[in-house]
């Protein structure tokens, strides 16, 4: 087990590394088995975290995301967050001035993230297969830069579906309806 334990943490260090000496403009901590951010990433990376504008920290175990991960990489355009088990995220979310596309697919949110809908500069939202019934639905319809939600594989209620173009000038995708049973 410990010795697993080193391989992902020698792992997670070659990718921060790779990501400090190239200056690359993307940081990609999928599959590593991360429980939370590491603390020590954010000291490795002082010299270059302005100039990230994509992450993956898709399909990790992660529970929550902390103010410090959204103050410290400012400049995001992408983030991916698709498969962990986060259930809501920090208000911090909505000082991400640049961040166009979220992916927060195959995670635990109940309800829609809030601090979303205040991130003026999305144009892309993932919520798939997570467990959300209600949609703030005017706030949505407020985002100006927004194309694009992606609600399926969740208990949205039916008043969702009644939503269309105009009311909502983005794509939203909803799983099909299941056939109510006969009698």
């Amino acid at each position: 087990m410990q010795k697993r334990m080193g391989e992902a943490v020698a792992r997670v260090a070659r990718k921060v590394n790779d990501t400090v000496e190239n200056k690359t403009d993307s940081l990609d901590l999928a599959n590593c088995k991360l429980m939370t951010f590491p603390v020590g990433i954010y000291k490795a990376m002082r010299s270059v975290t302005e100039g990230i504008h994509r992450i993956s920290l898709a399909n990790n175990e992660l529970k929550s995301l902390t103010s410090r991960f959204v103050t410290t990489f400012s400049q995001l355009r992408e983030l991916n967050l698709a498969g962990n088990y986060l259930h809501r995220l920090p208000e911090e979310l909505t000082s991400l001035l640049h961040l166009r596309a979220i992916d927060l697919s195959r995670n635990r949110f109940r309800h829609f993230p809030e601090p979303l809908a205040a991130v003026a500069a999305l144009e892309t939202i993932n919520l798939e297969e997570n467990e959300i019934a209600e949609v703030p639905v005017e706030k949505l319809a407020t985002m100006a830069s927004l194309r694009s939600l992606n609600l399926r594989a969740n208990p949205v209620g039916p008043e969702v579906r009644l939503l269309v173009r105009p009311l909502v000038p983005f794509d939203l995708l909803l799983s099909p309806e299941e056939p109510v049973p006969e009698a």
